[in-house]
């Protein structure tokens, strides 16, 4: 499957930022997950949804804030991102792999989709 992550963006801090990550192939067949990394720093992990998106998981620092979603039927996934804060700016990448096991971590998915730019100003 390949990935194309688009929605990056510029907002003040407490505003809101929806990526999209469309999908090639089967889409439904992948669970998804949502990394981020800041300048400097190591590939973090911020939400994962299972294939059919009735399972869902969130890194604690964006619980409450963030909502991880999909459409099979539109072989799209999504990172909903509210009350943005400026320790929320990273690149953005989107992944899927065919097993939910170590969806928490980078090696749990095989593929990746390229980084969108989130830059939350204060």
């Amino acid at each position: 499957v390949q990935l194309q992550a688009s929605g990056e963006g510029l907002v003040q801090a407490g505003g809101f930022l929806r990526l999209s990550c469309a999908a090639s192939g089967t889409f439904s067949s992948y669970a998804m997950g949502w990394f981020c990394q800041a300048p400097g720093k190591e590939r973090e992990f911020v939400a994962a949804i299972a294939w059919s998106g009735g399972t869902t998981n969130y890194a604690d620092s964006v619980k409450g804030r963030f909502t991880v979603s999909r459409d099979n039927s539109k072989n799209t996934g999504y990172l909903q991102m509210n009350s943005l804060k400026p320790e929320d700016t990273a690149v953005y990448y989107c992944a899927a792999d065919r097993s939910w096991f170590g969806f928490q971590q980078s090696r749990g998915y095989r593929y990746w989709g390229q980084g969108t730019l989130v830059t939350v100003s204060s």
